[in-house]
């Protein structure tokens, strides 16, 4: 039980983080498709226990990124990918702030981050993962879907 549960909390956090998810529904949707049969109810409990707040946009963030979010939000001015690399252009002064909120997040695949005074430099594992990095910062930017 505490397995499946463990493995479903862990597909949340990925979908949470690269989509937006704005109801329960489209949650046990997304976890169907990912091959994970469960409730409203048993994705309601998990809400819970992981600590998911709704933003006031309406979509559905990691108690663990609100922080980051809510960083980006403010001081991110623009984000650029290159292959694994993901570039970071902020306020001047608050790079580093950002920096060690990305790197507080423990993003799965994230290998660390280099800040100056208003870039932040993001290396990830391969390409694909800068690329959901690029998208998930875009979308904690301005979660407007």
């Amino acid at each position: 039980m505490a397995k499946k549960r463990n493995g479903r909390q862990d597909a949340i956090r990925e979908i949470v983080r690269n989509r937006d998810v704005r109801t329960q529904r489209m949650l046990v949707d997304a976890l169907k498709a990912a091959g994970y049969d469960c409730t409203q109810a048993t994705v309601s409990r998990d809400i819970a226990d992981m600590g998911l707040r709704k933003l006031p946009e309406g979509v559905y963030v990691l108690a663990e990124d609100q922080h980051l979010q809510r960083m980006v939000s403010e001081l991110v001015c623009d984000v650029n990918r290159a292959d694994n690399l993901v570039l970071v252009k902020a306020q001047p002064g608050t790079a580093s702030g950002i920096a060690a909120a990305i790197d507080a997040a423990e993003l799965p695949d994230v290998l660390g981050s280099l800040a100056g005074n208003d870039t932040i430099l993001v290396i990830t594992q391969t390409a694909a993962d800068g690329e959901r990095l690029e998208q998930m910062i875009d979308k904690l930017r301005s979660p407007r879907r």
